[in-house]
C-alpha cells in the first residue's frame, strides 16, 4: 500500500517537474510577427479555446481582428493598451500581460499561420502551367518464343 501511495506521489511530482513540449492544436494561430526580432518566444493562440466561450464575432467584429493569420498587426503596445487581446487578457477577465508564457510559448522560429489548417494542405502550390500530355506508347509486339 505504501509503495502504491510513493510511486503515485512520485509520478503527480514528474507530471509537475519535467517540462513538456509545447503543442499547437488544429486551430491554433501561432503569431510571430514581432516576436523573433523582440527575442521573445511566438505567441500561440488557442482558437478553439476561445471559440468555444465566445462567438466569433466578438473577436472579429467587435474586437477587430481580421479572419487571416497575420493579418493584424499586433504588438504588446497595443495590447496593453487593451486593443486585441489585450481586451480581455487585462488581470480582470483573464490573465493580464505580465504572465508572459502564458501566450509566448511557441517555438522559436515558427513562422505567423493558421495550425494544422485545411487551407494548407487544399491550396495548390504556386502555378505552374501544364504540359501538354504525351502521347500514348505504341503498343508493342510480342517477345519471340524461345
Amino acid at each position: 500500500m505504501w509503495s502504491a501511495a510513493v510511486l503515485g506521489v512520485a509520478a503527480w511530482l514528474a507530471v509537475l517537474v519535467v517540462p513538456t513540449p509545447a503543442q499547437a492544436e488544429y486551430g491554433d494561430v501561432v503569431i510571430n510577427n514581432y516576436a523573433d526580432a523582440a527575442g521573445m518566444r511566438p505567441a500561440v493562440f488557442s482558437h478553439w479555446f476561445h471559440r468555444v466561450r465566445f462567438r466569433c464575432k466578438v473577436c472579429h467584429a467587435d474586437l477587430g481582428f481580421q479572419f487571416k493569420a497575420g493579418g493584424n498587426k499586433i504588438t504588446m503596445a497595443k495590447i496593453i493598451d487593451g486593443k486585441f487581446c489585450g481586451a480581455c487578457h487585462n488581470g480582470e477577465i483573464a490573465w493580464s500581460v505580465e504572465n508572459c508564457g502564458m501566450c509566448h510559448s511557441g517555438v522559436p522560429g515558427t513562422p505567423t499561420h493558421f495550425h494544422g489548417s485545411t487551407v494548407q494542405t487544399l491550396v495548390a502550390p504556386a502555378y505552374q502551367p501544364m504540359t501538354a500530355p504525351s502521347a500514348p506508347a505504341a503498343p508493342q509486339a510480342p517477345a519471340p518464343k524461345k
